[in-house]
């Protein structure tokens, strides 16, 4: 029997103190489409995300990736999986340029061993290539905080396509960035997508959910309440209840 392909969620549960932040959630996610995950503020997305990828122990549930079970695993074996993610505030070395923050992503071990003299070359070949695809190949040799919040959202971008991940999870990709740049991660999207990658996003912008994603699930209080594709999810009467507050 052929495992079932894509990423898949069952019962997963999260408290933290007496507060349920995913509550038995269970959801199945379109392998190779563009998934969006939506809700109101407190409904337990970005604590789905760490418990997905590693960052935080489920209290519960199970998550499997093409069948194989991923649950309880820590974050550097759900990557070396195949799921790559970014974070909701960018995380970057701020004290190493944008080429050496790509090379410490794929090179495992310290940092003094990934920036050392005999790394690879094409390790840095493959960094600089990736930098040009991101659009900030012109800041190579730029220390990471002398980037601006967008420049430092598409290098973080670029480091979690260092690993090579089939299944990229990105928490809003669209957050605190200027409509151009929203409009470049919407084709970086787009085209890895068309390349073959499957993606998750957690975003509060609408108008970048509806357009670029082909699957919505909204999460409220902890669960999913809807899943569909956008036209159907953006008149559903469950999810205006849920972020209307009735």
């Amino acid at each position: 029997m052929t495992a079932e392909r894509g990423l898949r969620v069952e019962g997963l549960t999260k408290s933290y103190g007496g507060v349920r932040a995913v509550d038995d959630a269970s959801v199945t996610f379109r392998h190779g489409r563009i998934n969006a995950l939506i809700g109101p503020n407190g409904s337990g997305k970005t604590t789905f995300f760490n418990c997905v990828t590693g960052m935080v122990e489920p209290d519960g549930g199970t998550v499997t990736y093409h069948g194989r079970d991923l649950t309880g695993w820590p974050a550097h074996r759900v990557a070396y999986a195949g799921i790559g993610r970014s974070f909701q505030l960018c995380r970057v070395f701020p004290r190493l340029t944008a080429v050496e923050n790509l090379l410490v992503a794929v090179r495992p071990g310290s940092v003094l061993r990934a920036l050392s003299p005999a790394r690879r070359k094409a390790d840095v070949d493959r960094a600089l290539g990736l930098l040009t695809r991101v659009g900030i190949e012109h800041l190579a040799d730029v220390e990471a905080r002398d980037l601006s919040y967008g420049q430092q959202k598409l290098l973080e971008l670029a480091g979690v396509l260092m690993a090579d991940p089939e299944t990229i999870l990105l928490d809003e990709p669209a957050g605190g960035v200027n409509p151009a740049l929203i409009d470049r991660i919407g084709a970086l999207v787009r085209e890895l997508n068309a390349e073959g990658r499957t993606f998750l996003i957690v975003e509060h912008n609408m108008d970048v959910v509806m357009s670029l994603s082909d699957h919505v699930v909204v999460f409220d209080r902890g669960r999913p309440i809807a899943e569909g594709p956008p036209d159907e999810i953006r008149a559903d009467p469950l999810v205006l209840a849920a972020y209307l507050g009735n």
